[in-house]
């Protein structure tokens, strides 16, 4: 694998958000845990996996000079995360990290086996991770559980777009942003067999994910995270809350 890069999202909705608001900094990433903000412990734990190039897409003045004075470059969000991605990737080729500013609890060793699980022949690897090991490292957290014939998933925030190839997954995806409000277009490429096999319970979350990079033209994998706090972003309260005890008991 040529030399890997990393792309993380750090844009704007044209508000602060309440989690933001709330502590009183005009973008979650700036947020201090632990003494440091978010998108410093994020940039820090990337570099730590070895990568040394990193782009930012963040368009708030204070993200900008953080980035900048944690030595990433800076690119300008475009309409939606998709969107950002596929400028990114447009940039920095593959293989390219993809994450998000709001992870606080990243850590180096992740990403390197992140990377290191991801299959040779995948175009695009989406690291997830089990209920279990996410109420076994954060017993009560509430998370969006996704749910499979191989049981319940939560999404990382972590994807490897490792090919060039995955510029077709980028392109499905700006499609499904593109049609969120037309859910019927999304299930559709999916197709019926899929489709049917997940309403019977027989569908796991791997064979889905195969499934339906294949008939986007992409070989797409799943990673299961070993540790469950990879699971863990700061969206809300209580997941600030939660980041700030984990980080507590860290140091």
């Amino acid at each position: 694998m040529t030399q890997l890069s990393a792309l993380i999202l750090a844009g704007s909705r044209g508000r602060p958000e309440p989690v933001a608001l709330a502590d009183g900094v005009a973008h979650k990433s700036l947020i201090d845990v632990g003494g440091r903000p978010i998108l410093e412990r994020v940039i820090a734990a990337v570099r730590t996996a070895g990568i040394a190039q990193i782009i930012v897409a963040a368009d708030e003045p204070e993200v900008v000079a953080l980035a900048i004075r944690c030595g990433a470059e800076v690119i300008a969000p475009q309409a939606g995360p998709s969107a950002s991605v596929a400028a990114g990737f447009a940039r920095l080729g593959a293989p390219m990290l993809v994450t998000t500013s709001d992870h606080a609890l990243l850590d180096g060793e992740w990403v390197r086996d992140f990377v290191a699980q991801t299959p040779a022949d995948a175009d695009v690897a989406i690291l997830l991770a089990r209920r279990d090991a996410v109420e076994r490292a954060l017993p009560g957290t509430q998370r969006t559980w996704l749910r499979f014939a191989d049981g319940e998933w939560s999404g990382c925030n972590l994807f490897l777009l490792a090919q060039p190839g995955a510029q077709n997954a980028i392109l499905a995806w700006q499609e499904v942003e593109a049609n969120r409000k037309r859910p019927w277009r999304i299930a559709a490429r999916l197709g019926i067999r899929t489709l049917l096999s997940y309403a019977l319970g027989r569908l796991t979350l791997a064979d889905a994910v195969i499934r339906l990079g294949r008939r986007l033209g992409v070989e797409a994998r799943i990673v299961a995270a070993e540790n469950g706090l990879a699971a863990i972003d700061v969206d809300k309260a209580g997941d600030l809350a939660d980041v700030r005890i984990v980080i507590a008991q860290r140091m």
